[in-house]
């Protein structure tokens, strides 16, 4: 993991474990993190985060019964492979995450609308690039070397 990804925002409704769970959960599945990419230790993330490693241990433990990383003593704890079937997603914690965009979205004066084509504009795919233009250039005629005149 190379950048700090991984966030707790105090005001959340969300215990800061399962702000850690949700979103290296999130990074796993959407492939910015891959298999066998290696995590920062307990006691580093917890440092990281101002945060007690008791917590920190428990979103890692959490991430492992799910089969999302592995520890190996020796080899540190790691993104594991992802299972091939589709994952089911939890709709407490997907309400939490709402209710807290939501709220956060309000107190930035964002009204409904504003909040509604947020997530639209979230949920659709990025444009593609315009495609690279077909025209030719005529091609250049080689400069001739003047000889030395002597």
């Amino acid at each position: 993991m190379h950048d700090p990804a991984v966030r707790v925002d105090i005001t959340s409704q969300a215990p800061p474990y399962e702000q850690i769970r949700a979103q290296l959960a999130a990074l796993i599945r959407t492939g910015r993190l891959t298999e066998g990419e290696r995590l920062p230790t307990v006691r580093q993330l917890a440092t990281d985060l101002g945060l007690a490693p008791g917590t920190v241990a428990r979103a890692y433990r959490e991430l492992e019964s799910a089969k999302l990383i592995r520890t190996r003593r020796g080899a540190g704890t790691r993104v594991a492979a992802l299972p091939p079937e589709p994952y089911p997603h939890d709709a407490d914690q997907l309400n939490t995450l709402a209710r807290d965009f939501t709220s956060t979205a309000r107190a930035l004066g964002a009204d409904t609308e504003d909040i509604l084509t947020a997530v639209r504009d979230a949920l659709s795919p990025p444009p593609l690039p315009p495609p690279p233009t077909t025209e030719r250039m005529a091609p250049r005629r080689p400069r001739r070397q003047s000889k030395p005149q002597t």
